[in-house]
């Protein structure tokens, strides 16, 4: 046994690691994808790969646990050594969300004992595959996405493989950025295991081994425990992406059952829709990551997350569905597809804590520009993580202009951009009017305006363009996204929120994001709060008369 006070500061060491690790890394990042968008997270594990504490990027979480799982199986304990490193981008080999996250894994030696691992997964800026960036919306299965790497090694007791590093980037169209960004990554994840070694020596590897043992066990005893003062039942909710990026007049169904039995909780995924021939398949993996953040906000958002928590849940998939694909289907934008998938599993956990209810949030996206023109020594991948609104809930509006849900991305800065690559932002702007409706009200939409001085292929990858966020509690729903293409010009077109885009020097086009759920009776709104909204410009006076019955 393992006393309190010393589970404690095992605790505090792994996150104060873990915060090196992700400080170090994103200061040496070449890509904006690192460097400014922060796309990666670093974690430290147990030896079987339980995740101890939660990384900030919270849907990485559950990857760690089965890429270490298939390292073992691989490998085996006796083909694992102080000194090694491992490599995967593979989303079924490796269990990654999409091809462009690649993860490396070391392990933790202490006195020949295998104590755990330091691990980290990031976004690189290009892997291969059919389109520049990799990330396509429209690829049909797994190999137009980039090069694939099941779990190989990258390190073998201290050697670095260069050959291995050599074909990555013989496959990559961004090769210095991608060199860069895994030298940076690899570097942060053995000063995760040194720092660790370094724990191990303090208190002994078995000592802190019993540590990890007793933070899995207790997040379970925590998350039982909540699960008990749950009243039993059963609630189903599901929801609709516009589509898959090739079938674009077919929405895509995500769907959650949730039953409670007499302590037990159950997640049944089997009513989702069938595999979608588009990139917004999910594997297993993402699917945890969007239960376990669900089901702590609902409960308790002070409980402490972990790989412990698998032994309170239970899932149930269906085969070849959205929420549990087989290869060789594409995942590309698996993200859109995790928070449609969200908005559905809190839904149907809302019967339960209807307190802790939220409405509909408006979906991330995902721009990236490949410009046509090859300048030396700067970089021709402009990739941008873009957020948008999270819906109403009871006693609070929903924020406005973030990435909603599980992420915690950054949005690169106007000036970074324009500085690095040949584009102008001509607008950055919330757009008024898009919040829905309710006694709190959804956060607003916010609009963002580019000119592209240079032919371009872009890519957008976003949802909420045909199905917009649904109030909850009598609340209204939030505005759709929009991507517009030349607006005000005679060529202005309106196009899917998701797709390829082959665009000339000249060309300019804007997206807007959509707006949050409201939560209640719009007409129980304090008046004080509608005041605030339209001398902040959230809501205009025609609105508050339209749709929450005010004037002044």
């Amino acid at each position: 046994m393992v006393d309190a006070i010393t589970v404690q500061v095992v605790r505090n060491r792994i996150s104060s690691v873990m915060q090196e690790m992700h400080y170090h890394f994103y200061r040496s990042g070449y890509s904006t994808i690192i460097r400014e968008s922060r796309d990666f997270s670093c974690v430290i594990l147990d030896r079987n790969g339980g995740l101890l504490v939660a990384p900030a990027m919270f849907f990485h979480a559950p990857v760690y646990r089965h890429l270490v799982g298939r390292i073992v199986e691989l490998y085996g304990e006796t083909g694992i050594a102080d000194g090694d490193m491992f490599v995967s981008n593979h989303p079924y080999e490796g269990g990654l969300p999409h091809v462009s996250d690649m993860a490396f894994v070391a392990p933790i030696f202490s006195g020949g004992m295998l104590v755990g691992f330091s691990g980290s997964v990031a976004h690189k800026a290009d892997v291969g595959g059919t389109m520049p960036g990799s990330t396509s919306a429209t690829a049909t299965e797994m190999f137009h996405e980039g090069l694939l790497l099941p779990p190989v090694k990258m390190i073998s007791a201290g050697a670095f493989n260069a050959d291995l590093e050599r074909l990555i980037l013989a496959n990559s169209r961004q090769p210095v950025l991608v060199r860069g960004d895994m030298r940076a990554q690899i570097a942060s994840t053995q000063m995760g295991a040194a720092r660790m070694q370094e724990l191990a020596q303090r208190f002994g590897a078995t000592t802190v081994a019993d540590a990890f043992a007793t933070m899995l066990n207790g997040a379970a005893a925590e998350l039982r425990a909540a699960v008990a003062a749950l009243p039993d039942g059963e609630s189903y909710a599901e929801g609709f992406m516009d589509s898959d990026g090739i079938e674009r007049d077919r929405p895509v169904r995500f769907a959650c059952t949730v039953r409670v039995e007499k302590g037990e909780i159950t997640f049944d995924f089997t009513k989702a829709d069938r595999q979608a021939k588009g990139p917004v398949n999910l594997r297993p993996t993402m699917v945890e990551a969007c239960v376990f953040y669900c089901l702590i906000g609902t409960l308790d958002p002070k409980l402490h997350y972990n790989d412990g928590m698998r032994q309170v849940v239970r899932f149930v998939f269906a085969p070849n569905t959205v929420t549990n694909a087989s290869p060789p289907a594409p995942v590309s934008s698996y993200q859109s597809a995790n928070l449609r998938l969200v908005d559905a599993i809190l839904e149907a956990l809302a019967p339960f804590r209807p307190r802790r209810a939220i409405a509909n949030s408006g979906s991330s996206g995902a721009l990236s520009i490949a410009w046509r023109a090859n300048r030396p020594g700067q970089p021709t991948m402009q990739y941008e993580i873009t957020g948008s609104a999270y819906g109403g809930g009871h006693g609070h509006d929903g924020a406005s202009g973030t990435t909603t849900h599980l992420s915690n991305l950054h949005i690169t800065p106007i000036e970074i951009i324009e500085s690095e690559f040949p584009c102008r932002i001509t607008a950055f702007e919330m757009v008024r009017d898009t919040a829905g409706a309710g006694e709190f009200r959804g956060g607003v939409g916010f609009r963002r305006s580019y000119l592209l001085l240079e032919d371009a292929v872009v890519v957008r990858r976003a949802d909420r363009g045909r199905f917009p966020p649904r109030g909850v509690a009598g609340g209204e729903p939030g505005h759709c996204s929009r991507f517009v293409l030349n607006p005000d010009t005679e060529r202005e077109q309106a196009m899917p929120s998701a797709g390829r885009y082959e665009l000339a020097g000249g060309d300019s086009f804007y997206l807007q994001s959509a707006g949050g759920g409201g939560y209640g009776d719009p007409r129980k709104r304090d008046r004080a709060a509608l005041a605030r909204d339209i001398a902040e410009g959230y809501i205009s006076r025609a609105a508050t008369e339209r749709d929450y019955g005010y004037r002044d």
